[in-house]
């Protein structure tokens, strides 16, 4: 970051409504410093299938640990970041679909793109102890290069 300014973004997204601020913010410092943007979107590991499968299922059955569901998430994930890359014109290259924990993942794909700064958004609270959510206090403890935490609204349930 020589320069002053950042020349590759990577931004954590997440699908979630409560992520369009961190999107807005992604974008609008693209625009400022010119900058490359890279989407990323982890998919922790899928757990066993069984714990999917109503409990008179199985048996003596053989069953998949996963049951393809890993492949299944992966091909929704990259259908998802593909509209949020089109719609931030991304090119197809920069959106990754990774698997994985997501602070460590985020780390490596962030020293892997060559990435001077990281964009995540963060549901953090209680005080300054709690000011980040579990996946960017992970990135926030390993990370070489800058980190944004977007603070995210509460989304109540409905």
């Amino acid at each position: 970051m020589d320069s002053g300014h950042y020349t590759h973004l990577l931004l954590a997204v997440d699908f979630e409504p409560s992520g369009v601020p961190v999107i807005a913010r992604a974008r609008q410092l693209r625009a400022l410093f010119g900058a490359r943007l890279t989407l990323l979107h982890v998919l922790e590991h899928v757990t066993a299938a069984q714990e999917y499968l109503p409990l008179g299922f199985g048996g003596d059955l053989p069953v998949p640990d996963d049951l393809g569901l890993e492949q299944e998430l992966l091909d929704i994930a990259r259908r998802q970041l593909d509209v949020v890359g089109d719609t931030l014109e991304v090119a197809a290259a920069d959106r990754l679909v990774r698997v994985g924990p997501p602070g460590h993942t985020i780390d490596t794909v962030a020293t892997e793109v060559g990435a001077d700064l990281v964009i995540v958004g963060s549901h953090g609270q209680h005080g300054f102890l709690g000011l980040f959510g579990s996946t960017a206090k992970a990135v926030l403890r390993s990370l070489n290069c800058d980190v944004l935490c977007v603070k995210l609204a509460e989304v109540a349930d409905a």
